[in-house]
């Protein structure tokens, strides 16, 4: 009867994970108990708690004989195991508050039992954390987000697109301004429209017309603001000061300046003259008005 009975079972130990060996490391936060088996170990584990005892059944396994260890650890304090029938029961008498941890090694060939508490498990967690920020210094440094990047880099290109915009709006009213001081009929009263007569001859009206346009013979910066001028209006050249205000210099009907030379011999004997007249920043008021009244008498002079 015996030898059936041990046929019956041979079959089932052939598929067990036996205990190799045991090893208990006793550490500060904690008390690891390594086991060995001799195959991958793919047994069930149960685990059972009482107020002063933890027992687990490894389903599958088994063990040569009884073993029992005593420690002096805070977390442990003696731990069994005892071979059964079909499984292997591992007793640990613990503290209440200690909890136990079971994981295999990646090859299955090992099983860890760690008995800790769960304040030493999140010190040893913190430490951990801190021990890798400081072989790490760039791991404590902010870190900014893709999404803020993101969002730079449109401010940035809304910025320059407002900004072109604001120059080509300032570009557009600048240049009709100056523009219209350069044609701008201040100096010369509006010509009326010649009605054609019976004894007009249509060439006589197109030199009337020509007579009548305004064009610039020569004209010279003298600064940022203020250009010289010499324009030419009918029979007549008007020498004029253009800048913030228009002023009247001087006419020529005969012996006008026909080359850029006379021009600047005419602004080289006038240079005192221009001289006074933009650095007379404190005095602006009285010599305007004379340029004025020499513009009008000039003009309206017979």
């Amino acid at each position: 009867m015996i030898k059936y009975l041990l046929l019956f079972l041979l079959p089932l130990s052939l598929f067990a994970s036996k205990i190799l060996s045991y090893n208990i490391y006793d550490r500060t936060d904690r008390v690891d108990v390594m086991i060995t088996f001799d195959t991958p170990y793919e047994g069930v584990i149960k685990q059972n708690t009482t107020s002063s005892q933890i027992i687990i059944k490894l389903e599958d396994a088994s063990i040569e004989s009884s073993k029992v260890k005593k420690l002096s650890s805070k977390f442990l304090h003696s731990l069994t195991i005892t071979p059964m029938s079909g499984y292997t029961q591992i007793t640990a008498s613990v503290p209440s508050s200690v909890k136990l941890q079971a994981s295999k090694t990646s090859d299955a060939y090992g099983l860890r039992l760690r008995f800790t508490t769960p304040s030493s498990t999140q010190k040893t967690s913190t430490a951990t954390q801190d021990k890798e920020s400081t072989s790490n210094p760039l791991a404590s440094l902010p870190t900014k987000q893709s999404d803020n990047l993101e969002q730079s880099y449109y401010i940035v290109i809304a910025i320059l697109i407002i900004g072109i915009a604001i120059l080509l709006f300032i570009k557009k009213r600048v240049n009709p301004t100056q523009a219209k001081q350069l044609n701008s009929p201040w100096l010369f009263k509006e010509v009326q429209p010649v009605k054609p007569t019976p004894n007009t001859q249509t060439n006589d009206l197109k030199d009337t017309a020509s007579d009548q346009s305004v064009s610039i013979r020569f004209q010279k910066a003298l600064d940022s603001e203020n250009t010289v001028v010499m324009l030419d209006f009918g029979e007549q050249s008007y020498l004029v000061l253009m800048g913030k205000s228009n002023i009247l210099l001087d006419k020529f009907t005969q012996n006008k300046p026909s080359t850029q030379e006379d021009f600047e011999s005419i602004l080289q004997n006038r240079h005192q003259e221009l001289d006074d007249f933009l650095h007379a920043k404190n005095e602006t008021k009285e010599p305007l008005q004379a340029y004025k009244e020499r513009a009008a008498s000039i003009l309206y002079e017979t």
